[in-house]
This record gives C-alpha cells, structure tokens and sequence, in this order.
C-alpha cells in the first residue's frame, strides 16, 4: 500500500470524524454558533468571539473543508483514466453539495431549536447526502488499494439483492436522522413518557415520525444480514468480500443493540454519537462487501468469456478476413 492509498484511508476516518462533528452541532443545538452567516461566522473570517455553540459549529466547517484535499491527490499520484480519480471526483461533488445544504440550513435558520418539518425533511436530505459522500470516499480508498473496477448493472439477484440493502439503508438513516432530531428537540424525563408520546396523536410529527426508525432499521439489518450471509456461503468469492461481509453481519447486531440502549438511555448525546458511529461504520462495510463482490463478479465472468477461434489470430483470418470485400 502505498502513500496515497493510506492518506486515502486517513481521509476517510477523518470523515467519519466529520460526520459526527455534525452530528455533535444538532445534537447540542450548536448549528446557529455563527448566526445566521455563511461561510463567515458571525460576520467574521475567524470569529475572535462566541460560546462553545460557535466553536463546536465553527471545528465543523473548517475540518468539513479539509477533505477538498483528497481530490487533489487523486489527480496528482494517480495516472488519467484511473478509476480512483472518478470517485475522488464524485467525493468533491457529494463535499460541495454537503457544503450547499449545509449553507441552506443555515440561511433558512434550520437549525438549533427550529421544530418544523422543514428542519427534520432538511436533516434527511443532509444524512442521504452524507452517506453517499461516505460511500464515495470509501471507493476512493478502495480503488487507491488496488481495489479492481466493477460495473453495477446486469447482476441479476445478486444486484438487486444490493440495491435493496443500499435502500433499506438509506431509509434507516434517514428515519434515524429524523428520530435524533425529535430527540433532540423534544426530551423525555422518562421511557413511559417518551414510548407514550410518540403513540400520540397530538404529539408533534417529528415526535410521532420516529417511531418509524426501530421498524425500518430492524427491517433494513435483516435484509443486509441476508445478504451478508449469502455472500459468505458463496465460494465465488474471495476472502476479502467474506472477511467484509462478516463485518456487515456483526454491525447488524451491534447496531440493533446500540439501537435498543439508545432508546432506554433516552438517547443522551454520547448515546446518539456511538449509535451514528456504528451506522457509519456499517454502511462503510457494506459499500467495502459490495465493491469487493461486484468486482469478483465481474473478474468470473471475463474468465468465463469464451476464447476467439484460433484462426482469429491468424494473418488472414479474424476480423481482417471478414472485412474482405
């Protein structure tokens, strides 16, 4: 493994840093630390005042920008044509469109104690965006590896087995940014309080929406363990789609136990931070498994391609006869 395939792993811890810096600013309601400016803080380059809100908001923008730096590498230690530049390309895209809702919550001051549905719709919008960046620098690290090309379309079962797992997960990240936004906003002194507002039907709509996330991540890690285990009883695959695949399945269970602890703590901030990590790290898994079987796939059947006939590597024959008059 060479320098950049290790900065490129770096970085992609250094994202995951990131995201739950930005988790860290909603849950402590710290989003309008700079006011309602951006990408000045409270009017300022370097805001030479402010509380612990504007230097927990302002950490996350500055090491937000950091990560415009992995494209750059890309580009420089990597030759034209190499698949690495494609998805640092994509990680660029997904970082300023991250940047651009970012700058919409703030300007439409959607963040800190803001309880309407526009602050949780925006808050999903930010967790789909956040995975895909994820997903994005992690096949950066991957291709940077020596990780081989693969193509997603025509896989039959196994494709579509893929995109329902990358659905239910995207659905479970999007319920739980809604439900740690309702937690947030919305706190309960006790479980038989939070459990008997959520069934309420004069409760607020981000209240009685997370209700939803037990059932659509429960639903999401079933369906990704599935696959998980397929893949590991599939000898077309290497060790390294089994060694990512037993990490799939292990986060499962680790995740839907955090889930459960997550609810009966009535997600304090440390709580909701470990139950984003473990997400992140899941999802991180799966695009690893998926990358690494998609590959496989795709080197089986180049295997199994028939052979042109010999007389096609002829002078006279192959293509050249065939283009005879």
């Amino acid at each position: 493994m060479d320098r950049f395939a290790r900065y490129s792993w770096l970085t992609l811890a250094f994202t995951v840093v990131v995201v739950l810096g930005g988790a860290l600013v909603r849950a402590t309601g710290s989003g309008a630390g700079c006011g309602s400016h951006w990408p000045l803080c409270n009017g300022e380059i370097l805001p030479a005042t402010g509380n612990h809100k504007t230097l927990i908001e302002f950490s996350h923008r500055v090491t937000s920008g950091l990560l415009l730096v992995l494209a750059v590498g890309a580009f420089r230690f990597r030759p034209r044509g190499h698949a690495v530049r494609k998805a640092a390309l994509v990680s660029l895209a997904f970082l300023l469109s991250e940047a651009a809702v970012g700058a919409g919550l703030v300007k439409f001051e959607l963040v800190a104690d803001n309880p309407s549905m526009a602050h949780g719709l925006a808050m999903a919008a930010h967790l789909v965006n956040t995975f895909f960046l994820l997903a994005a620098v992690t096949l950066t690290a991957w291709f940077a590896s020596g990780g081989a090309p693969f193509r997603v379309r025509r896989q039959g079962s196994f494709g579509g087995g893929l995109l329902l797992g990358t659905t239910g997960l995207l659905l479970a990240g999007v319920s739980g940014a809604i439900a740690a936004l309702g937690d947030t906003l919305f706190p309960s002194m006790t479980l038989a309080a939070a459990l008997a507002r959520d069934l309420s039907p004069t409760a607020h709509a981000l209240i009685r929406l997370r209700v939803w996330h037990p059932v659509l991540s429960t639903t999401a890690g079933l369906l990704v363990l599935v696959l998980a285990v397929q893949l590991r009883k599939r000898g077309l695959f290497e060790a390294a789609t089994r060694r990512f695949a037993l990490g799939v399945a292990v986060l499962v269970g680790v995740q839907i136990g955090a889930g459960v602890l997550n609810i009966l703590l009535l997600a304090p901030v440390w709580m909701q931070l470990v139950h984003l990590l473990l997400a992140d790290l899941l999802w991180i898994s799966f695009v690893l498994m998926g990358a690494s079987a998609l590959a496989a796939s795709a080197s089986t059947e180049a295997a199994a391609a028939p052979l042109p006939p010999p007389e096609a590597f002829s002078p006279g024959g192959g293509l050249a006869a065939r283009q005879k008059p």
